[in-house]
């Protein structure tokens, strides 16, 4: 199973709509996994998954606001295409936390 790690800035609708799925009322502390990136800082993230994908999305102010607000019918993209493209996502994203 492929892992990857999502900025916030770096969403796609796809891993929105998993996240509201999961965590429709927002997340927790005990939802949050810590780890440390490669520049040995700490990185807080909540998980969702697909069939054969683990998304790590890294946890922010901003992210608990997204989910907060999000609504299904704001997604523009009605044929399943988003954005971004997946081989964006497969690089760690180790731009500062908010």
């Amino acid at each position: 199973m492929k892992r990857v790690i999502v900025d916030y800035a770096k969403l796609t609708n796809e891993i929105l709509t998993l996240l509201v799925d999961r965590f429709p009322e927002g997340y927790e502390d005990s939802d949050i996994i810590r780890f440390k990136n490669a520049k040995n800082e700490t990185v807080e993230a909540v998980e969702v998954r697909t069939e054969d994908t683990i998304y790590l999305v890294k946890v922010s102010t901003k992210l608990a606001d997204r989910i907060e607000n999000f609504d299904e019918d704001d997604l523009d993209d009605d044929n399943g295409n988003d954005d971004l493209d997946l081989k964006d996502l497969e690089v760690a994203d180790e731009s500062d936390e908010d």
